[in-house]
């Protein structure tokens, strides 16, 4: 799908960048409608596979219809404010719509839930990514999937746990992923708006952060990255952003792919898969498939994949 009706479009701007519950209620529920009366669910889901030992420490897959083999997999990473947030919410799209809009665009999701803060602070996020990731390169084949052929994404808390556990956070390196995906994260604690939920997961001693800060290892990591911001998302998920973008251009000499997702907020920029794809959703369809598209599939065998 191309375009948002006129009247969601006009309500988002409408809220702009005020984050509160009450704003996140409205927003959940103009697309939910939208999502339900579109059909958003992949043809065919397993549910709540076990990558580790937490209860929490479950993940959904979703595939396309008909069978297939080989397929690009993405492997996402949800937010919550590092306090909350789920794979799948009973009596809502969220997140199964994500492994619908993958299953239409050729993708095999793998959508994982992971520990939260406080019981669970910095860097068990990392580390659940980690665990997830492996979990997915000796399974995905079951699903269809391409274990050589991996993308990661998070949104929110999800990409600053894509990012902690790029930045080697988890005592793993990141090679042999293919792209990572990072929509409005907390990239360098330091330098972020002070809150309750930061402090939730990072911890309260200040002087911690700077060793807990992305960015570094994130200049290092030598994964295809895209890197995402919300028009309407608050000041402080664009200072990161921005943040990231100067360490990387000062690295580098140049900046990774970045878009500035029109007319979206913080929560709509990920609800909007599926219903608004000219947004992002196309960008991240293009992005997935070109950053595996040089890639073989576990036989070595070269997979042709569409732009």
């Amino acid at each position: 799908m191309g375009k948002l009706p006129a009247d969601v479009t006009a309500e988002l701007r409408r809220i702009g960048r005020v984050l509160t519950p009450e704003t996140m209620d409205t927003v959940r529920g103009l697309f939910r409608r939208l999502h339900e009366a579109a059909g958003y669910q992949a043809p065919r889901i397993a549910r709540d596979l076990v990558y580790g030992p937490d209860p929490r420490h479950r993940l959904d897959v979703h595939r396309p219809e008909p069978e297939s083999a080989g397929l690009p997999v993405l492997l996402y990473v949800h937010g919550g404010g590092f306090t909350g947030g789920d794979k799948t919410t009973p009596g809502s799209p969220y997140y199964d719509h994500l492994g619908g809009w993958a299953a239409r665009n050729g993708l095999v999701a793998v959508v994982m839930t992971y520990r939260l803060a406080p019981v669970h602070q910095w860097p068990a996020g990392a580390e659940d990514v980690a665990a997830a990731l492996s979990w997915t390169r000796e399974h995905c084949a079951s699903y269809g999937g391409d274990p050589e052929r991996i993308v990661l994404m998070g949104q929110s808390a999800g990409a600053a746990h894509v990012a902690s556990f790029l930045a080697g956070h988890a005592g793993h390196a990141a090679d042999g992923l293919a792209g990572a995906v990072m929509l409005s994260g907390i990239y360098d604690p330091p330098t972020a708006e002070p809150s309750d939920l930061v402090r939730a997961y990072y911890g309260d001693d200040d002087r911690q952060f700077t060793q807990r800060s992305s960015i570094p290892g994130l200049v290092a990591c030598p994964v295809p990255v895209l890197l995402a911001v919300a028009e309407f998302d608050t000041a402080d998920f664009h200072r990161q952003a921005v943040t990231l973008l100067d360490a990387m251009l000062a690295a580098h000499g140049v900046i990774p792919l970045f878009v500035t997702i029109p007319d979206h907020n913080h929560q709509s920029e990920i609800f909007s898969l599926g219903l608004d794809d000219d947004a992002f959703g196309s960008m991240l369809a293009r992005f997935a498939h070109r950053v595996t598209a040089s890639r073989s599939d576990s036989s070595g065998t070269p997979v042709a994949t569409t732009p």
